[in-house]
């Protein structure tokens, strides 16, 4: 293939990443709070207009950084000290 140039572009974020960001920026702005439940997640899928297991990477996401904290059959909410992890 001499003389073809291949041009490679950065993708673009995916999904997942944009929602994690964006309630990774509504904790560190104070929007949310810790303690502070989020939407469930049929609420965020229908927010971002994406399926449950896009909303569930961001959310898994969070949780590893030590954002967020589930508690099972009740819901998942912003962890009690984010700014410390």
């Amino acid at each position: 293939m001499a003389g073809q140039t291949w041009e490679l572009s950065m993708p673009a974020k995916a999904k997942w990443a944009q929602i994690a960001d964006g309630i990774r920026a509504e904790i560190q702005s104070g929007a949310l709070a810790p303690g502070d439940k989020l939407p469930s997640t049929t609420e965020l899928c229908r927010q971002h207009g994406v399926s449950a297991i896009v909303v569930r990477q961001a959310i898994n996401a969070l949780k590893v950084e030590g954002l967020l904290e589930g508690v099972g059959g009740v819901g998942v909410f912003v962890a009690e000290h984010p700014e410390s992890r």
